[in-house]
Order: C-alpha cells, then structure tokens, then sequence
C-alpha cells in the first residue's frame, strides 16, 4: 500500500494545523487524532473511537490504535494488539519468534503481554515524538508504513507458527478453566459440571 500525501484532502478546514516552515520549505503540523482519522479515510480503512477516546482500526485478527499521550500529546504511539493467545508454556518459544522478527525489522516492535489468567499476547508497537511539530509527509509515511508492518507481522507470524486457530481458541478456554477453578477454590465451593 503506498500513499501520496499530495492526494490526502484538506486536512480540516478551520480545524486545519497552521503549517510552519522547516528548513527547506517543508510544512510541519502538530498532528491530532481527526488528521490520523483523515488519514484513516484516505486508506480506506475502517476505525472507530472506544470507551477511552483512543483511535481503534480493527483487522480480522489484531486491532491497530492510533494513540496521542504526554501533557501535551507529544507522542504519538501506534500499538497493535493481535488477538491470538498462548499458554504460558508458549512463552519461550514466543520470545525467540519474536526477537528475530525484532532483530530484522525496524517497526513495529513486537512483545509479549501475560494477563492475569496466564494467557499470553503479542502488541506491536512504533512511537514518534511530536513535540515542535513534525513534517506532514513524514508524519503521513510513517503511519502508513507503520500499518502496514503491523498487517506484515500479523502474516509473518502465521508463516512462522501456522494458523491461530484452534490454538488461540483452546489457550483462552484453559485460562477460562483454571480462572473458573480458583474461583470455586477462593469461595469455599466445589466446581460440578451439570450436563
């Protein structure tokens, strides 16, 4: 997918960034969440906003967020949550795949996330510092390019361990078990099976 930032629309009207000049003529803006959603637009890709006001693009298998944090919203993070989970006893292989894909690639940054229940999950991650602005074609390629690589990951992964599912499927439903046993062991009662 390649994008020309001369084909991106106005990016807002009255909402526009006042574009200051770089050295050599270049416009810098301060990006803000409606300039990625424009963005978003012209790639034709879907999104949404959640519950905590964070840009969400969703993918059959991982969810892509567009994320300004800082006092002042100098950074800017692209964060990729994939859907598949592992039992704990996957982690060591887990950690070899990815040091290697972050061994060979420059973004996204790839590591692992333990929830409570012992399930295991990947997030991809790539981060620009704004603050002063930034080059709107840089801005505009590093995004793109940073969605991109977050697809490539997702495909690399399946090459390199096979498909998710089943496997993603039977972690979540051992997690569910145990987390539904310790319960039963927390409250003083006995797990039994109707059926």
């Amino acid at each position: 997918m390649s994008i020309d930032p001369s084909a991106i629309p106005n990016f807002g009207g009255q909402q526009r960034p006042t574009p200051q000049s770089a050295p050599g003529g270049s416009p810098v803006v301060n990006p803000d969440q409606d300039l990625v959603k424009q963005l978003l637009d012209q790639m034709e890709l879907k999104y949404l906003v959640d519950d905590e006001g964070d840009l969400a693009a969703p993918w059959e298998n991982f969810r892509v967020y567009f994320m300004f944090r800082g006092e002042n919203k100098e950074l800017y993070a692209v964060r990729t949550f994939y859907d598949r989970a592992y039992p704990l006893d996957d982690k060591p292989r887990l950690l070899e795949v990815i040091d290697e894909w972050n061994r060979d690639t420059l973004w996204p940054k790839v590591y692992t996330h333990t929830h409570d229940d012992g399930v295991v999950r990947l997030i991809g991650e790539a981060q620009m510092v704004l603050a002063g602005g930034v080059n709107l074609e840089h801005f505009v390629s590093s995004t793109a390019s940073w969605v991109q690589a977050a697809i490539g990951f997702d495909q690399w992964l399946t090459e390199r361990l096979g498909p998710a599912e089943g496997k993603a499927a039977e972690a979540a439903e051992e997690a569910q078990a145990e987390a539904g046993d310790q319960e039963g062991e927390q409250a003083g009662g006995e797990r039994t099976d109707e059926g």
